[in-house]
């Protein structure tokens, strides 16, 4: 008798915990959504320079180089965003030496806040020296802000959508019980702008056609509520 009882004072026990750990709370699921798009301020620049022979004359990197960067400084672009990405041919030297009619070409990266300087630059450049130019990526100086503020929106857009849906049967809406955020950032890729240097335009500023497209951000929230007894 003594076994059986305490085999159903065991049972009793288990029972009671396991009632205990199931959530009884009457409970809604909504996903709220919440998107928003902005002008990259942000924007990097690739722009590659090439030697070239001008009748017999070759003007060289060094001389592209230097009215690039005149021009750079005269348009206010801070040292720091203005670097050197790449130069052609890893031994540039030897290449030169073994072949005199070596065209060399070197790589920049320019970080522009303001893209009319980028348009300023351009018409200040050798129109024949210009191998190519691209947008590389742009970005948006206050993108962490403006994340907490989609989060924060998409949160209270999931609490309106569940309380509206309560009051439409009646019901109450209680506390938040569980909230999950999903984010779906869409970065929408940079669109590359070549410019080509022909002999006929080689005194005409090259032609712009440039189009940074708005980055677009979009954040998805589960939220769990207890709907109010």
């Amino acid at each position: 008798m003594k076994k059986i009882s305490i085999i159903i004072v065991l049972l009793s026990i288990t029972l009671a915990g396991m009632a205990q750990s199931v959530d009884l709370r009457r409970k809604i699921e909504v996903n709220g959504t919440a998107e928003k798009e902005v002008t990259p301020d942000i924007i990097n620049v690739s722009i590659s320079l090439k030697e070239y022979i001008d009748g017999k004359t070759k003007v060289t990197i060094s001389q592209l180089e230097t009215q690039l960067e005149k021009a750079v400084n005269e348009a206010g672009i801070p040292k720091e965003d203005f670097t050197i990405n790449n130069l052609s041919g890893y031994n540039y030297t030897y290449q030169k030496k073994k072949n005199p009619d070596f065209l060399a070409s070197k790589q920049y990266g320019i970080r522009f806040h303001d893209l009319n300087r980028f348009n300023q630059i351009m018409s200040k450049l050798d129109a024949k020296g210009i191998q190519s130019t691209n947008i590389d990526s742009y970005d948006y100086s206050k993108i962490n802000e403006l994340k907490n503020e989609l989060k924060l929106k998409a949160l209270l857009n999931a609490k309106e959508k569940a309380a509206f849906l309560l009051t439409g049967i009646g019901e109450k809406l209680g506390g938040a019980i569980d909230i999950v955020e999903n984010e779906d950032s869409n970065f929408s890729s940079p669109r590359p702008v070549m410019y080509m240097a022909k002999a006929a335009m080689a005194d005409a500023a090259p032609e712009s056609d440039i189009d940074v497209k708005k980055i677009k951000l979009s954040f998805q929230v589960h939220a769990v509520f207890e709907i109010a007894k």
